[in-house]
């Protein structure tokens, strides 16, 4: 296991302060705001650690409502909405500064035999054949805002080893192109040691869910992105249905697109396929998109 994922994994794992009170900490940041996935992915693990062990999380929907300061640490309250025979429903808010700052409800579900039927997995290269991201950024240093944006992103994505199967937004700027994007991605590291704990591959996905879905909608009218200084965004709301078993440290295909730009919004969509077909999570996303002034 990679220093970077274990120091990820450290972040994950919140603090109880009482029975259904959490509190998490940031990593220091070169933007003045938490990241969205770290957000939502610790929100998930409060909610996880109020519920049975043989109940699994199958869907979350969350809003971001204020940027978190990521000098303060963040405090997780749970409320228990239901408990049932085969469903458990939690609601999380995160707060800073006396304040509302995220807000997720999610399901468990205790496992159940049922109908079977999924959408097709998409063609992709082999994610073995295409360059990681300390091999990718540095090729295009020149088109970040400073040398510290380059050395902040690939900081950021230490612990994940994400592949661009195409040229990321960045890379292309000026070239619109179909609003479509893939990724390969997996854990820097294995996990074989949380391989009984299905809640951390989930939150791990969760985190990493937040990092390239609004791409496509950049690409759609040839902007660089989020570190070429062409675009503001920050997400607004995200939500994520939970197929099928996954493991966060096996290649998991990210498939994405963008449907629709309007009125300083974007919306981003995606499907998330194992490396041998298998449908696992669902996700939509809608974001702020502005151009500058």
């Amino acid at each position: 296991m990679s220093h970077a994922l274990r120091s990820l994994l450290d972040l994950l794992d919140l603090e109880r302060i009482e029975q259904d009170i959490f509190r998490g900490r940031s990593r220091p940041s070169l933007v003045p705001r938490v990241f969205g996935g770290q957000v939502a992915a610790q929100a998930l693990v409060a909610a996880g650690r109020t519920v049975p062990e043989d109940r699994h999380a199958h869907s979350l929907h969350s809003y971001f409502l204020r940027p978190g300061d990521p000098g303060a640490p963040i405090v997780y309250t749970v409320d228990r909405i239901r408990d049932g025979r085969s469903f458990t429903t939690r609601r999380v808010v995160a707060v800073q500064h006396g304040q509302p700052i995220f807000h997720l409800s999610a399901s468990f579900q205790t496992h159940e035999e049922g109908l079977d039927h999924q959408a097709p997995m998409p063609s992709a290269p082999d994610p073995e054949t295409l360059p990681a991201g300390e091999e990718l950024l540095p090729r295009y240093a020149d088109v970040f805002d400073g040398p510290q944006v380059l050395e902040w992103l690939l900081e950021a994505r230490a612990a994940v080893d994400l592949r661009y199967v195409d040229e990321p937004p960045f890379a292309t700027a000026g070239t619109v192109r179909e609003p479509r994007s893939q990724v390969w991605f997996r854990t820097n590291g294995k996990l074989d040691e949380y391989a009984a704990d299905p809640l951390l591959h989930v939150v791990l996905a969760t985190y990493v869910s937040d990092m390239t879905l609004l791409d496509s909608i950049l690409l759609a009218h040839g902007r660089g992105g989020w570190g070429v200084g062409d675009v503001v965004g920050a997400s607004l709301d995200h939500a994520m249905w939970f197929h099928r078993p996954f493991r966060a440290d096996e290649w998991l295909l990210y498939d994405q697109e963008s449907p629709s730009a309007y009125g300083g919004r974007g919306l981003g969509q995606a499907r998330i396929y194992t490396q041998d077909g298998r449908l696992a999570i669902s996700v939509i996303q809608e974001g702020v998109v502005r151009v500058p002034r």
